[in-house]
């Protein structure tokens, strides 16, 4: 498919992602009356007290904590430890749930990262407020592109890093929000680890690629969100829209000024049957305005604002100055009572080079999962995916749906 046709339809498949819909008012969506989870197991299977633990559906905050160890680019394993608390700001009738995640992770052998970040909804959605915190020290990969004749090769650099991103929205009309951010993001003493070639060298491209250089980019967000979910944990049926344009100005600490534009779409509908179905449609346009961005701040996969496209390709792969993706999701239960579940999903991306405006084809990416219910009241599922792509395959364990 020619980029142009695929941005036809990404922009054409814009009015339906966007079409209005209504919450649920009537609060079936907390009804956990036939529903287990992994709570509830342990309740029945485990004497934790001699006094009996209440669970008190007008609780006010959920908890979901999830330990696992994960592969760390460059050899060797990391530890890492997934806090989830979901609550409500107001009534749930008229108030979406708020989330704030908490992920540290260390190897042990001077690699870590501390990332905090949060979506909250005031009453009634007046007001949203997002926040993404990150502390980090770790290794990356860098992979050659078609654009620079070395799509079979790798560079594996070290740099520390600080991403600092902060947003205010008002409500404008249901489900729609508006509003500005900061965002920085810092990449401190950026160097190659026994290069056959430096970082510019192998980029071919000479914005924030210096060896033992840092990298600055501090930026004014400008946004405009459609988010008819009632929890972003784990969608119910809505639709998601959001807009986020950055500009970099030189005035803020940026060697030279940049602008980039994001637009992210999301659709879920419920199928008809007796167990929970969905269908999840995702799909983005993450581009670069300018020629300048600094080479780890250009749209890369899985790097997007949530991190989480790609499954089964590795996080990276393919970065250059636009990048247009594509995601779709079956999932459903399998037990009646929600403890256990299954999805299915398939992806595909395509991006340009660094410095060009030139789409490469096609990235596909598929696989399967399975969901286990932790917390039925925040519907937070323990998600065990399987993903495979060329030259590439793996576990992923997290705490939510991937979108």
């Amino acid at each position: 498919m020619k980029p142009i046709i695929f941005t036809m339809l990404f922009f054409g498949l814009l009015p339906t992602f966007c079409k209005a819909q209504r919450l649920n008012t009537d609060d079936s969506y907390v009804d956990t009356t036939n529903q287990v989870d992994l709570i509830d197991v342990a309740k029945d299977n485990f004497k934790f007290a001699p006094k009996k633990i209440k669970r008190n559906s007008k609780k006010k905050v959920y908890f979901s904590i999830l330990p696992t160890s994960s592969n760390l680019p460059g050899g060797g394993k990391i530890l890492i430890t997934s806090t989830k608390a979901g609550f409500y700001l107001g009534s749930r009738r008229r108030t979406s749930l708020s989330e704030v995640n908490f992920s540290p992770y260390t190897n042990f052998k001077g690699r870590y990262s501390i990332s905090f970040s949060s979506n909250l909804y005031t009453n009634k959605n007046q007001w949203n407020i997002q926040g993404d915190t990150r502390f980090s020290f770790f290794p990356e990969i860098i992979y050659g592109t078609k654009q620079n004749d070395l799509q079979d090769e790798k560079l594996l650099i070290n740099y520390k890093y600080i991403r600092f991103y902060q947003t205010l929205l008002k409500q404008i009309k249901p489900y729609l929000l508006a509003g500005m951010g900061y965002n920085l993001d810092y990449h401190i003493g950026i160097r190659s680890v026994d290069p056959p070639k430096t970082f510019a060298q192998f980029t071919g491209y000479g914005h924030g690629t210096e060896e033992n250089k840092n990298s600055l980019s501090s930026g004014i967000t400008l946004n405009v969100l459609y988010d008819s979910r009632n929890n972003s944990i784990n969608p119910l049926p809505g639709a998601y829209a959001n807009v986020i344009y950055r500009i970099n100005p030189s005035f803020l600490g940026n060697s030279e000024d940049w602008k980039s534009f994001y637009i992210d779409l999301r659709k879920y509908k419920a199928l008809p049957g007796k167990k929970r179905k969905i269908l999840a449609l995702w799909t983005y346009l993450w581009s670069a305005l300018d020629d300048n961005v600094p080479y780890l701040d250009l749209p890369g996969i899985g790097y997007e604002p949530y991190q989480k496209s790609g499954r089964g390709i590795q996080q990276n792969r393919y970065r250059g100055k636009s990048l247009l993706y594509a995601e779709g999701e079956y999932r459903s239960d399998i037990t009646n009572n929600g403890l256990l579940g299954f999805v299915v999903f398939a992806n595909l991306n395509s991006n340009t080079g660094p410095a060009d405006t030139n789409f490469s084809g096609l990235n596909p990416a598929a696989g399967a999962g399975l969901r286990i219910k932790f917390n039925k009241r925040s519907n937070t599922n323990i998600a065990i995916d399987y993903g495979f792509s060329k030259g590439n395959s793996g576990f992923t364990l997290n705490l939510g749906e991937a979108f």
